[in-house]
């Protein structure tokens, strides 16, 4: 079976909360994710990284490529839109376009509102905020006003039970513990990422919140009737295609997944096996997806953008080189798939840490 892991050694880190570590006591058929009572990894090797090579807190800073970026491939998105205008949502030519160019584009703006979120597209925090409502203008859904907090607590509460809602839940590993159940997950991903935070829990209604549903429901009105409604399901279905099984897809389970098997003890946090939680990726796709691949850097450094994580891997190198790294992402989709030792069970989570974010100061962003 191919793999798309190409490195799985892992240096334990030290951490001065495992002298608090708590008695570990089996978790249930229902429950088998990796529980671990140990600090995140990427403050601590943060913190090792500046120590050894000071020079990286130079990389941190907005790029302002990106806001130019953005506006090249909003306007492709609605060039996209105009020509499939009359286009039957169910010929080749609809699907292929949404598939290939619209899937691919709105990947790509899905991560630059993930920059974004970041403060790295300006200086200026409202910039930053207002400019994340315009890129999410071809995803046909508003979103980017509540994306914001709640990756940062992906952030600040890595791994943690009932804050990173990146987590996938016990309900969700219980019932899609198969091919089927994973291949269903893998192919309505865009879904369960776009539900499960609210399900977690749920954010206050807020003035940039408001701003960006109608702003997205004034984009999607004027779309449909000047362009139709062909036009406005182009955008839809590259919505879902770039959540799907597509290429670029593959990062949303690359990242933190564990792929390497594991020893038994691993299950058992009173053995301090470390299990890799964060997975990079140094493939050609990068070249799409703002370098989201290099991900153990960016969660080390969340306040260096996306043009500057190979710099920093370079710099430290010596810090990233032994970390788990996979080579491919749609081989991650295959094995993630077929692979009955990788499922939804494998996330590292906590019972405690870190914090629920509602906005971040800007020197929060480095720390």
């Amino acid at each position: 079976m191919p793999t798309s892991v190409t490195v799985a050694t892992v240096e334990p880190a030290s951490h001065s909360s495992q002298k608090d570590l708590k008695p570990w006591q089996p978790q249930s058929a229902s429950d088998q994710f990796f529980w671990s009572y140990t600090e995140e990894p990427h403050r601590t090797r943060r913190q090792a990284i500046i120590k050894a090579h000071p020079e990286v807190t130079k990389l941190c800073g907005h790029e302002p490529l990106t806001k130019y970026l953005v506006l090249a491939i909003v306007s492709l998105q609605i060039a996209c839109a105009l020509w499939l205008r009359h286009s039957s949502i169910f010929s080749i030519q609809f699907l292929a376009i949404s598939y290939v160019i619209g899937a691919t584009a709105n990947q790509n703006l899905f991560l630059a509102i993930h920059e974004i979120s970041h403060n790295l597209a300006f200086k200026s925090p409202t910039a930053n905020r207002l400019f994340a409502v315009f890129a999410n203008l071809p995803i046909g859904l508003p979103y980017s006003a509540a994306f914001r907090p709640y990756h940062l607590t992906h952030h600040k509460s890595l791994g943690v039970d009932g804050l990173d809602t990146d987590l996938p839940t016990s309900v969700e590993a219980f019932f899609l513990d198969s091919i089927l159940g994973k291949a269903f997950f893998c192919t309505f991903q865009i879904l369960f990422y776009a539900l499960r935070p609210m399900m977690v829990y749920q954010l206050p209604m807020t003035t940039l919140h408001l701003f960006n549903v109608v702003a997205q429901v004034a984009f999607d009105v004027l779309l449909i009737r000047y362009l139709g409604a062909n036009a406005f399901a182009y955008l839809i279905m590259s919505s879902f295609l770039a959540g799907s099984l597509h290429p670029c897809a593959g990062h949303f389970i690359a990242e933190h997944y564990v792929f390497d098997k594991q020893p038994l003890t691993a299950r058992n946090p009173s053995t301090k096996v470390p299990v890799p939680e964060t997975y990079s990726y140094y493939g050609p796709l990068n070249a799409l997806t703002y370098n989201v691949g290099l991900h153990n850097e960016h969660h080390d450094f969340p306040a260096i953008p996306w043009s500057r994580l190979p710099v920093l891997h370079e710099i430290a190198k010596d810090f990233y080189a032994d970390l788990p790294q996979h080579s491919s992402w749609v081989c991650v989709i295959w094995q993630f798939i077929w692979d009955a030792e990788v499922g939804l069970w494998c996330r590292v989570k906590r019972e405690s840490g870190g914090k629920k974010v509602g906005s971040w100061r800007s020197e929060e962003l480095a720390s």
